[in-house]
């Protein structure tokens, strides 16, 4: 009998079905397209409501699966071909080389050798590691991997020599493996609507516009900066920071859903800059400000801040000022009349788009998430953000939920 599930995204959900369901017995295949798991999750400074780190729940995660033997991981990964039906379906998974294989103890004496650079993706690309590079400090699987699209391979050679314990092989081929499970779990995630597609707010163009997933970087101890919220010109404090609420979202020329989470997002991250300048000012401007249930109280505590200004009005534009300041021109519907405010830094609260983009085997709707009723394959699920745009504790609780149901589909196979 067959009763494997086959999760596909190494994020906050897939990891979630996929230590609840190896803990009841599952056999489970957790297929990431990343070298490291985690998702999007392991890229926070803090969760809301409570402002703690994300590390610790994810360290907790990465112990399960460690621990388990029921848990296969394959990282660098990606689905290729599902065929079959629920309860025996065929699977093949291509595994694309890391160029370093498990000997590597993760020393970092590659990277000390290398000399070539790359910006850092998992620091939304505002630093750069080398073309070796250990994904995040703490990467699960923690070994190295190697960016052969900027390194220079044999011809260069340094790191192979630097490897006491041979674990560079600059020779590493794809494989692909076939795998036979009950049930499919879709936990594939969510990327950053591209912020430059909204050529009024000056993403890319001004340097003091960043979007909010570049903030929790900047804001992360682990970040490009040490967790120092600078000017991204000059890299001085940035004490006078306005964050632009729907950029991008509910708008139809752009995503034209509510991405639900950002409105949250924005007055957690005017928590940094408050916590860490008291001297600083923060504006929200907002279309409408939405901290439904148990995150009323989270959005009453820090509107209830006199330097952070919570203004109900649609920005306009941004410009860059001659000082390298971005000038926010904004709507104030309360208040009356218009604003313009010369802010350190504008963080862009871009919306959820999801990362899937379909393989002709699941359905998804109009904005191409995969909610359960489009599933039309029995033993084939969502979770999380894969489903729809939700926070990480709604993503947790939803991937708990899937995990039981995918147990379910293979009962009596």
């Amino acid at each position: 009998m067959n009763n494997s599930i086959l999760v596909i995204g190494g994020g906050i959900a897939g990891m979630t079905v996929a230590v609840e369901a190896a803990e009841c017995g599952r056999r489970v295949f957790l297929v990431e397209k990343e070298t490291f798991l985690g998702g999007r999750v392991v890229r926070m400074n803090k969760y809301f409501p409570k402002l703690c780190p994300p590390q610790c729940g994810a360290e907790i995660n990465f112990r399960r699966i460690r621990s388990n033997p029921n848990i296969e991981i394959l990282t660098s990964a990606e689905v290729t071909e599902i065929s079959g039906e629920a309860g025996a379906y065929d699977v093949s998974i291509r595994i694309n080389p890391r160029y370093i294989n498990n000997k590597c103890t993760a020393c970092g004496d590659c990277a000390k050798v290398c000399p070539v650079s790359r910006p850092d993706p998992f620091n939304a690309c505002m630093s750069e590691t080398k073309a070796a590079y250990l994904p995040h400090q703490m990467a699960m699987p923690m070994k190295y991997a190697i960016d052969m699209s900027v390194c220079k391979g044999e011809s260069c050679g340094e790191c192979v020599k630097a490897c006491k314990y041979g674990a560079v092989e600059l020779k590493m081929a794809p494989e692909t493996v076939k795998v036979t499970a009950a049930s499919i779990v879709y936990a594939t995630g969510w990327n950053p609507y591209d912020a430059t597609k909204i050529a009024n707010l000056g993403c890319g163009l001004i340097p003091n516009v960043v979007t909010n997933v570049q903030m929790e970087r900047l804001a992360a101890p682990n970040g490009p900066t040490g967790g120092k919220i600078t000017r991204r010109d000059n890299g001085e404090p940035a004490k006078t920071v306005a964050l632009v609420q729907c950029a991008g979202s509910r708008d139809e020329n752009h995503l034209p859903y509510c991405s639900s989470i950002c409105c949250l997002a924005s007055l957690k991250q005017a928590t940094y800059v408050r916590e860490q300048y008291p001297d600083s000012e923060v504006y929200i401007f907002y279309i409408d400000l939405r901290a439904p249930g148990k995150y009323e109280d989270f959005y009453k505590k820090v509107a209830a801040d006199p330097k952070i200004k919570v203004i109900k009005g649609k920005v306009a534009k941004v410009e860059q000022a001659p000082d390298g300041k971005a000038i926010v021109t904004a709507e104030d519907i309360l208040g009356g009349g218009k604003l313009r405010v010369a802010c350190d830094l504008v963080v862009l609260a871009t919306g959820m788009e999801p990362a899937f983009k379909g393989d002709g085997v699941v359905t998804g709707d109009e904005n191409g998430f995969m909610p359960d009723e489009l599933q039309m394959k029995i033993g084939i699920f969502s979770a999380g953000v894969a489903k729809r745009p939700v926070d990480v504790t709604s993503s947790i609780q939803d991937a708990t939920g899937v995990a039981l149901k995918a147990f379910q589909a293979g009962v009596g196979r």
